[in-house]
Order: C-alpha cells, then structure tokens, then sequence
C-alpha cells in the first residue's frame, strides 16, 4: 500500500514502509516526552553545601518549567502527527496544503508545514 497524497502539481510519495517507520519513530518520541515530562515533574534537588540554595533552587525550578514546556509543545506536536496519521491528512502542508517533503517528514517527523511555509513562519515578526 503507497499513500499518494496530490494536491496542486506536486506528488509525494510515502510507502508503507515509510509511514510505519514515522508511525514507529512518534511513538518513541512521545515516550521519550512522556518520560521527560515524569522526571521534570519530580523534587528539586539542591546542595546542602551552597552558600545559595535559594537561588540555586530557584534557577533549577527555572530551567524545569522552561523545559516542561518545552517538553510539553513538542508531546502535543507528536501526538497531533500521530492523528494525522489515523486519519490521512499526514504529510500535508497545513498552511499551503502541499505535500511536506518525505525527507523533511523523517528528519522531522512531527512537523507540520513544508520547507518554505516553515521559513515564511520563522521570519514573521
């Protein structure tokens, strides 16, 4: 089974294998953020020894929530991808609606836009 996904002139072409294969490297990722998430969410841990635990703790709690929420926006990217998946519209484009590169879509499995709408959304003020 090839999933052939046609929208203005272009064509891209994701095999079955492709599609199990990005299917496979998503679950990981959500895994692995899930997992993350677990660990980020556990006790701050400071040295008795420093002159500063307060700030220490502070920055430490500082970098966690920045880290959670990273952490966060790229689980729920995977997660939207793993749906896109379920239900065809995997591979689309969702600002131009063409077809994502299939080299785009195994480096960056999740990804939503293509190439050229992804740079247009990097430069927007």
């Amino acid at each position: 089974m090839v999933n052939h996904q046609t929208i203005g002139h272009s064509t891209t072409h994701l095999s079955a294998e492709d599609l199990a294969a990005l299917r496979r490297h998503l679950h990981e990722q959500r895994l692995f953020r899930q997992e993350q998430l677990r660990q980020l969410a556990g006790p701050v841990v400071t040295s008795r020894a420093e002159d500063r635990p307060h700030r220490q703790a502070a920055a430490q709690t500082e970098v966690r929530v920045k880290l959670s929420a990273s952490a966060r926006m790229v689980l729920a990217d995977v997660e939207a991808a793993l749906e896109r998946l379920d239900d065809g519209s995997y591979g689309t484009c969702h600002l131009c609606r063409r077809p994502i590169d299939r080299e785009r879509l195994m480096i960056v499995p999740q990804c939503r836009y293509c190439s050229r709408c992804q740079q247009v959304r990097e430069a927007a003020p």
